[in-house]
């Protein structure tokens, strides 16, 4: 089994910052891509960021510049820096993971967690 646990969300006022994680933990031979998904209330879920194990980054227009996507493939985690965040970045941000354990890739997700952004 294949677990991803995410940590950081909360409320901030418009403007300001928060940090994500998410740690995959299990039977893991290797994460190939770990990134953010996104659900707001009334639409649906949406790419925020993701990164290959080899660096490859993919941001969502809507982000770019403002949020910066790293991680740590030795331990399998992954973080999102979010910067001058505004109303409509608030949402249920999951933790998303294609990861091998055996021959084959998987996809993975996190619980999700809420980030809000209110004065």
């Amino acid at each position: 089994q294949v677990q991803l646990v995410e940590s950081g969300g909360g409320l901030v006022q418009p403007g300001g910052s928060l940090r994500l994680s998410c740690a995959a933990s299990g039977s893991i031979y290797r994460a190939n891509v770990m990134g953010w998904y996104r659900q707001a209330p009334g639409k649906e879920r949406e790419l925020v960021a993701t990164m290959t194990n080899d660096g490859r980054i993919n941001y969502a227009d809507s982000v770019q510049g403002r949020f910066t996507i790293s991680r740590y493939n030795a331990n399998n985690t992954v973080f999102l820096q979010m910067s001058s965040l505004n109303p409509e970045d608030t949402a249920v941000y999951f933790c998303y993971a294609v990861i091998v354990r055996g021959t084959r890739p998987s996809t993975y997700w996190g619980q999700g967690t809420q980030v809000t952004a209110s004065p």
